[in-house]
């Protein structure tokens, strides 16, 4: 069985969620060992996130480089080209800089490159068996990998719940002389940060989230009036945002904002992987769609299959009653 590593997101000291994700993931290619995180960076921090991730892997890469200070896929192509071992298995979150990293790096490696797995079957002789979703989500395409020359897989984000594992030893180990000099064709030059809204949707426990399926603006009301009872806020999916029904700043998304609230109720949302890109924390999520095969249902907890105008005013009648809450 090749080795299997994770690639690690952070920012500011603080590890994405996608690191359990993919943990739990690993473990699925490989139930006999525990996974390897690499991460790469620069800074003081970098120690602290190395850190944190002992309780997931069993080893964790530090690739520390002033040159990774911030996270350009040109040069983290290159460091990994020189600190991963041959024939490695690579798994990276399927968010924007995972589709930026993620192609090029495989062609460097002369490995496949798998996108936007949400379901792993295991290995077969020198298959690995992957899911994957075609047209919008509406067909599971079962995959059979090639990964006897290693192999780059992206995961999307919450396909794989984080499981409570602890290693029995755990070490953090530095690859940093491996990576050699870094060279880029483009550099960083500022992050611009989105403008605040009338309502921040990333301090709220509770989101009532819409999509497409309310149909046209006047419906908004319907999620608003439910938001209200469950003391929660009105979040929303891009093509709610592009029809001009919210605020930008109410979208959540790869595009969007990214939220981490214990109870997610999701209106009319098809489940698209940019949407779910920035649910993040795994929360309680309820699904409403009418249309049974949403790629929605994959990951909810619970899945309501229903028009979201007719059940809506019924949920937000039966809240108030079990409030006390009098209709206005």
């Amino acid at each position: 069985m090749a080795c299997v590593f994770s690639y690690i997101i952070h920012r500011d000291g603080v590890v994405d969620d996608s690191a359990a994700e993919l943990a739990a993931a690993a473990r699925r290619i490989d139930p006999a060992s525990l996974p390897t995180a690499i991460v790469t960076g620069w800074g003081a921090g970098l120690d602290a996130v190395c850190n944190s991730l002992l309780s997931s892997y069993g080893e964790v890469w530090k690739v520390a480089n002033e040159a990774l200070s911030y996270p350009n896929a040109e040069l983290i192509r290159q460091a990994l080209v020189n600190v991963l071992p041959r024939n490695s298995i690579l798994l990276v979150p399927h968010d924007h800089f995972g589709i930026d990293l993620s192609p090029g790096l495989s062609i460097r490696l002369n490995s496949p490159f798998v996108p936007d797995v949400l379901g792993i079957d295991g290995v077969q002789e020198a298959f690995l068996r992957v899911v994957r979703q075609e047209f919008g989500g509406q067909v599971s395409a079962h995959v059979r990998c090639d990964v006897s020359s290693g192999a780059v897989i992206n995961v999307r984000p919450g396909s794989f719940k984080p499981e409570q594992v602890t290693p029995i030893s755990s070490v953090v180990i530095d690859k940093s002389s491996a990576v050699g000099t870094l060279t880029a064709r483009r550099r960083y030059l500022e992050t611009i940060v989105a403008e605040a809204g009338d309502v921040d949707i990333t301090k709220h426990s509770v989101l009532v989230s819409i999509g497409r399926g309310l149909q046209e603006k006047d419906n908004v009301v319907l999620a608003e009036e439910l938001a209200e009872v469950l003391g929660a806020a009105v979040s929303c999916s891009r093509p709610v945002v592009d029809a001009k029904w919210m605020e930008k700043s109410r979208q959540v998304g790869s595009s969007g904002k990214t939220v981490k609230p214990k109870v997610y109720l999701a209106c009319g949302i098809s489940g698209a992987f940019q949407h779910l890109a920035g649910i993040k924390g795994n929360p309680f999520l309820i699904a409403i769609n009418k249309n049974p095969k949403a790629p929605i249902f994959q990951v909810a907890d619970v899945g309501i299959v229903d028009d979201v105008l007719e059940f809506l005013p019924e949920l937000t009648n039966q809240a108030r009653e079990m409030r006390g809450v009098a209709a206005k």
